[in-house]
């Protein structure tokens, strides 16, 4: 509120990951999981716990059989799985340099204030690219067409407000 009242416009992207459980690349989720610390016991049991998967298909009431090893994606049906997603992209606000993050399980957005519209442009831009090369290391990738923006500011500013345009990569 204050930021309205301070003149500011507002600019809210609610980032939608493609896939975000099933996408987790096990390997980065193992070297987080050490960087944080876990001792080399626990990360043995999180190794077994993530590997030797395998899925099987189920089409018109016939299962196929066992499929390749899965490398990628967290049980979401699991109690540790919400918490393994979340120490995956824990690190995701270190790539920001002005943007506000707020991120709750797999729902994240990123917040500006700007005295333009120009200038809003330029910074959201700016932080989609340090978003992108994030997620590109991470091997996860944004939902393009379930991401949107909101522009939040008085009526009067909102009114003179020239359009903003996101490079989507």
């Amino acid at each position: 509120m204050a930021n309205i009242d301070n003149g500011f416009i507002n600019g809210v992207i609610f980032i939608d990951l493609k896939k975000a459980f099933d996408t987790i690349d096990h390997m980065i989720l193992l070297s987080k999981l050490a960087r944080y610390e876990v001792d080399q016991k626990a990360l043995k049991w999180f190794d077994s716990y993530l590997s030797d998967r395998h899925q099987k298909c189920l089409v018109n009431g016939e299962l196929s059989g066992a499929l390749a090893v899965v490398t990628c994606g967290v049980p979401q049906g699991s109690l540790i799985g919400p918490l393994l997603f979340l120490i995956s992209i824990n690190d995701l606000p270190n790539c920001l340099s002005k943007a506000v993050p707020r991120m709750y399980a797999d729902e994240t957005n990123i917040s500006i204030a700007a005295s333009s519209s120009s200038e809003l442009e330029s910074v959201l831009n700016g932080e989609l690219i340090n978003l992108y090369e994030w997620l590109r290391v991470n091997r996860l990738s944004v939902n393009i067409a379930k991401t949107e923006l909101m522009l939040i500011g008085s009526r009067q500013r909102l009114a003179n407000t020239l359009p903003i345009h996101l490079m989507y990569r």
